[in-house]
């Protein structure tokens, strides 16, 4: 369309566009018919995609929202042709799952592989890094889970999926705090554990006294460890 051709005034162009008013209601006709096939693709695509998704899975996502448009509203694209292409959007998706199950390099490739973001009640700072999950991040979905500090934690992973599996330390020993630091009431009553203090960065733990030099991380300043509430 040319810029002479514009104009703020011309209300049936901006409501209606090029097409004749008989194609509000092909529109819609268009629309109920390319909802009902992306419905059944969805179905066929399998129930994982209601779940939280992998990075295969979020494209094949992002790719249908693209997909579904141009059938729908552009009267020059017929609706058979954004049916193939869901088909075939099916088909590969189909495809690159059945070599995920058969080759496990293909199953890293196009769904990730999990990280180990604890270990033994201490943070794996690489692994937050490489995977760019923040403290807080980390921090507000172990607290979600009724984790008060890291003494607790035995393991935690960041499955492929994004979700966090968490297994609990047993006994549980004292650790560094995840508790938000803005709370200081609560900070005030948690009860500390007499003669350790925990390196504020990765949360390793070490006797009392001077602040040295964390031998994990390298940081130098340190929190008291404290027990469960």
């Amino acid at each position: 369309m040319k810029k002479e051709e514009i104009h703020l005034d011309d209300w049936q162009r901006i409501l209606l566009g090029n097409a004749p008013l008989e194609f509000l209601l092909e529109a819609a006709l268009r629309t109920l018919v390319i909802y009902l096939v992306l419905l059944a693709t969805m179905r066929l695509l399998g129930k994982r995609m209601n779940g939280q998704l992998s990075v295969s899975e979020l494209s094949v996502m992002i790719m249908l929202g693209g997909i579904v448009s141009v059938p729908m509203q552009i009267p020059e694209r017929g609706i058979l042709q954004g049916a193939l292409v869901l088909a075939c959007i099916l088909s590969l998706f189909r495809f690159i799952n059945w070599l995920a199950f058969k080759y496990q390099a293909v199953e890293r490739l196009t769904r990730g592989d999990l990280r180990i973001m604890v270990t033994d009640g201490m943070l794996d700072l690489a692994a937050m890094a490489d995977t760019k999950v923040s403290r807080e991040q980390l921090f507000a979905n172990l607290r979600a889970a009724n984790i008060q500090h890291l003494g607790e934690l035995k393991r935690v992973y960041l499955e492929s999926n994004g979700e966090f599996s968490i297994y609990p330390q047993t006994p549980p020993r004292p650790g560094l705090s995840i508790l938000p630091d803005k709370d200081e009431a609560i900070h005030q009553a948690e009860p500390t554990e007499p003669g350790q203090q925990a390196c504020q960065r990765c949360g390793y733990s070490a006797p009392a006294g001077p602040p040295p030099q964390c031998p994990r991380c390298g940081h130098q300043q340190w929190a008291p460890t404290v027990n469960k509430l």
